[in-house]
């Protein structure tokens, strides 16, 4: 557990004796900076381990949740100072939201965002979770307006309503990590111009808009020097590296890793986390067209199954569909084993229906319900949607699953007309034998039985095992290997010898 740093270095030295205390004060005019940076150099070498987080590319749920896996594996590593490397344009806000109050919750060591090009929109907001901010030069942040996409497909400022909710949650953020929240808050709010001010008592600087200077226990105490630039009407702030180090926003400048480590010095070399093998696999999964086919063959391959019970070709296959599914959907954050629970109960309440309780009721219907709910469930963060994003995402949802049951239903019809021919399928189903192999036609064939009795057509026995189409019968006292005559038949199932050609006997089910 990281121990929390005394943010006044004169606190951190309150037990030496005294003399040092007046060899301090002189010092204090002469050597305030030197001695302060010394401080905190002093204050960073504690670090033991650190961990190297690149983040880069449109923030949405699934690289949200690959950091938070890196940030997990940081934490089982033992690092105590978490640099994350962010290199973004931005993205979905809900995300970005979602990142900052992660970063901003995390006490098991010191996050700094080290931004070497940009870290705009989402990622700005992102960035002000961290301990720290670290850019280079002309490195950029901000510029951070809510938009969306409206009904012409044209992106549009989000309203005021929207606006005023995220400027709060900026202004939180930054007010937990001691930055000047009037500043977080013009980087979504192009109305807002921020003024630098001085406190007429203290000599101290900061910078606030007009409303914070009203609002403060001494309006007449500040003294407007000049507004923010980058702040003025129209424009969300934007600031480079050097000016956001003047205006407090960030702790420093350095135009490589080399430079952030003399700031951050730590032993050895950084754990570095990075995009990996694992994480495009879930990328490629998570692809609605890879999403469709998943859900479509997964189907098809269930409906064979259940045509076929046993675990054979259709149940393995489903299984793989179905289990790279849910499993890319737990990776990419957007199912949890409730969404497995209720598929593997769509699909018993589907068996019963089919083997236990004939005929589609409401066994199968609450079957097939309980499929599809776990498939939407599966494929977003939230239960019921509560924003204009969210219920976009529910239909984006809908469409997808809607389109791959299409696409199944059709590969079930093609299944079945074509059972025979399809390859690996045409395993599960015998044919019939080569036309000189059968016998001409004439008088009915008989087979004697182990007591010398004949069998012949017409004799009747029941299925002994489910016969698709081969299995086995008994009649009488005798068990004798039989093809079905068409459809499947279930064991039990009285049936009838229809054919007897050499030792092939045919059956049919008895109506």
């Amino acid at each position: 557990m990281r121990h929390a740093r005394p943010r006044n270095r004169f606190l951190a030295g309150a037990g030496r004796p005294l003399r040092w205390l007046a060899l301090a004060a002189l010092l204090t005019a002469s050597g305030h900076a030197h001695v302060g940076g010394e401080a905190e150099v002093a204050q960073k070498a504690a670090y033991q381990q650190a961990a190297l987080i690149k983040f880069s590319g449109t923030i949405g749920s699934l690289n949200e949740h690959y950091f938070y896996r890196k940030l997990g594996q940081a934490r089982e590593a033992g690092a105590d100072l978490v640099i994350v490397e962010i290199d973004s344009p931005g993205g979905e806000l809900e995300a970005s939201l979602n990142l900052a109050r992660r970063l901003r919750d995390t006490r098991w060591a010191h996050t700094v965002a080290y931004i070497p090009r940009e870290a705009l929109s989402g990622a700005a907001i992102m960035a002000l979770g961290c301990d720290d901010i670290i850019l280079a030069d002309n490195a950029v942040i901000g510029n951070a307006g809510p938009i969306f996409l409206d009904d012409a497909f044209m992106f549009q400022h989000a309203p005021e309503k929207i606006r005023s909710d995220l400027a709060r949650k900026v202004r939180d953020l930054a007010t937990a990590k001691n930055r000047p929240p009037a500043l977080a808050e013009a980087m979504v709010d192009d109305k807002l111009v921020v003024y630098r001010v001085k406190e007429k008592a203290s000599g101290k600087i900061a910078f606030m808009t007009d409303a914070e200077i009203n609002a403060s226990a001494n309006p007449q105490g500040w003294e407007k020097l000049q507004p923010v630039l980058e702040s003025r009407d129209e424009k969300f702030l934007e600031l480079n590296g050097r000016r956001a180090v003047e205006l407090q926003l960030a702790q420093g400048n350095a135009a490589s890793l080399q430079e952030l480590r003399a700031i951050y010095p730590f032993p050895g070399d950084p754990l570095v986390f990075s995009w990996s093998g694992l994480d495009t696999t879930v990328l490629v999964l998570n692809h609605p067209l890879v999403t469709a086919l998943l859900i479509m063959v997964g189907l098809v391959a269930l409906f064979v199954e259940f045509s076929s019970p046993g675990i054979g070709i259709g149940g393995l296959l489903a299984g793989l569909c179905f289990a790279l599914f849910f499993w890319s959907r737990f990776l990419g954050g957007t199912a949890e084993w409730l969404e497995f629970l209720l598929f593997a109960a769509g699909v018993v309440f589907l068996l019963v229906e089919l083997f236990v309780l004939p005929g589609f009721g409401i066994a199968g219907l609450a079957g097939v319900l309980l499929i599809i709910s776990s498939l939407i469930l599966a494929s977003q963060s939230f239960l019921v949607p509560r924003s204009t994003e969210q219920f976009n995402a529910l239909l984006d949802s809908l469409l997808l699953i809607f389109g791959a049951g299409v696409a199944a239903i059709i590969g079930c019809a093609l299944v079945v007309k074509y059972f025979g021919t399809i390859p690996l399928l045409n395993r599960l189903a015998l044919e019939p034998p080569p036309p000189a192999t059968v016998a001409p036609s004439g008088p009915p064939h008989t087979v004697p039985d182990a007591e010398g009795k004949p069998l012949k057509v017409g004799d009747r026995g029941q299925a002994r095992t489910t016969l698709r189409p081969a299995g086995q019968c008994r009649f009488g006292a005798r068990k004798v290997d039989v093809v079905a005559d068409g459809a499947f038949i279930n064991a039990g199932t009285q049936v009838e010898i229809v054919d007897i050609s050499s030792n092939r006997i045919m059956v049919c089910a008895v109506e």
